[in-house]
């Protein structure tokens, strides 16, 4: 263990991984994970996708080496998704990853060094603080409502730590744990911010087609595009990913960012793993081109109902002082707990007393704080989990 680099001590295991494995208990009822119901996978659409490449023309380039930016008709068919949300690309902009986690880890090798510091909200995904910290670096917090430091504050933070600030991160529809969206006012803040230290923004979208409520706001990276004069000119790094529409077992995911950008992380791919797998990514392309917007619209008529029915289920059991609040889409629902309460240890108690499984809050803080809060998934959440497992939680609260 003495020959381990230093970085190594900074690898832990995900609070949220861990407890995937309760799902294995059939007695438990879980809204711990945050992933996709496996009943409204398009199931036939993606069969029909392999099926039909396995059965034609491109077989064997399907199974054969791919070049380390992706499929190029996948990449081409993203690009023209971008394009509806306000971002003018072209295939070259577009880089194919083993889902959105990769991404997170490719652009956090690219961007720090030990010591360097990156901007996240408090709380912010967890995945994203596995990804980074392996390269050592500190954590400042980024704030989109206002009231952050000012820009040579931090500044003056980073190079006390050594380094340099080098970007912001942040999740703006839906946030992974708490569910919030940022308004277009916030968003512009971020991008501010980001042209005063003269750092990256990079937007995490897992969740954006995910709307059950209002209108969508523009994308960050649109409204840096419309800002700088189009995707070459932005600093804003866009991570895309099927996995909460299509399939996470598939492990597509892409990035949308300048040339420049895409070409340094193609030398990363080609360092670790080569390319993402052939295969998937043809038969991503073709389930895409056939059925993303009907499974999107299926997606939401289900989950939609599922938020209605656990805030009505928090509402109706749980005890004075516990607040949550109202996602507009995506698969959280954020809940904060009386002051002093620890999640964590009720966690513990809820597993074995109450077998209610859920997210402790303060995995998703830099700093290990918001031990009174915790997330709650609604995505796996049918009426009979909500039913008998949130009384189950609250009866815990109240003692």
């Amino acid at each position: 263990m003495d020959l381990l680099a230093s970085r190594s001590s900074r690898m832990k295991a995900s609070e949220i991984r861990e407890l995937l494995k309760l799902l294995d208990q059939p007695d438990i009822i879980s809204f711990a994970g945050g992933i996709p119901d496996p009943a409204l996978f398009p199931i036939e659409a993606i069969s029909e996708a392999y099926a039909s490449v396995l059965g034609g023309a491109e077989a064997g380039s399907a199974l054969q080496y791919q070049v380390s930016e992706g499929y190029l008709p996948l990449r081409k068919w993203l690009a023209g998704q971008m394009g509806k949300l306000g971002v003018a690309c072209d295939e070259h902009n577009i880089f194919i990853t083993s889902g959105s986690q990769q991404a997170l880890d490719y652009l956090g090798k690219l961007f720090l060094s030990p010591g360097d510091t990156a901007l996240v909200t408090w709380p912010t995904y967890l995945g994203a603080l596995q990804a980074f910290n392996a390269y050592e670096p500190r954590y400042d917090r980024l704030t989109p409502d206002g009231g952050n430091m000012t820009p040579a504050a931090y500044h003056a933070a980073a190079a006390a730590a050594g380094g340099k600030v080098k970007f912001a991160y942040l999740v703006p529809d839906f946030a992974n744990p708490t569910g919030e969206t940022l308004s277009l006012r916030q968003r512009e803040a971020v991008l501010d911010l980001a042209g005063e230290l003269d750092i990256a923004v990079i937007e995490d979208a897992a969740y954006r087609a995910l709307r059950y409520d209002g209108e969508g706001v523009s994308p960050i990276l649109a409204i840096d595009c419309a800002r700088s004069g189009g995707i070459e000119n932005a600093r804003t790094l866009y991570c895309g990913s099927f996995s909460k529409i299509l399939s996470p077992g598939m492990r597509v995911g892409w990035v949308c960012a300048p040339r420049r950008v895409v070409e340094r992380l193609v030398l990363m791919k080609q360092a670790s793993d080569l390319h993402s797998p052939s295969i998937n990514q043809v038969a991503m392309h073709r389930a895409a081109e056939a059925v993303f917007d009907r499974q999107v619209d299926k997606l939401i008529g289900a989950y939609r109902e599922r938020r209605d029915g656990l805030l009505a289920a928090l509402a109706a059991h749980m005890p004075k002082g516990v607040s949550w609040n109202r996602p507009d889409g995506g698969m959280f629902v954020w809940v904060t707990l009386p002051e002093g309460t620890d999640a964590t240890a009720l966690l513990a108690r809820s597993v074995k007393e109450a077998r209610v499984a859920f997210v402790p809050g303060n995995a998703f803080f830099a700093d290990g704080s918001g031990r009174n809060t915790l997330r709650l998934s609604f995505t796996l959440a049918d009426k009979r989990a909500v039913s008998e497992g949130i009384p189950r939680l609250a009866a815990l609260l109240k003692g």
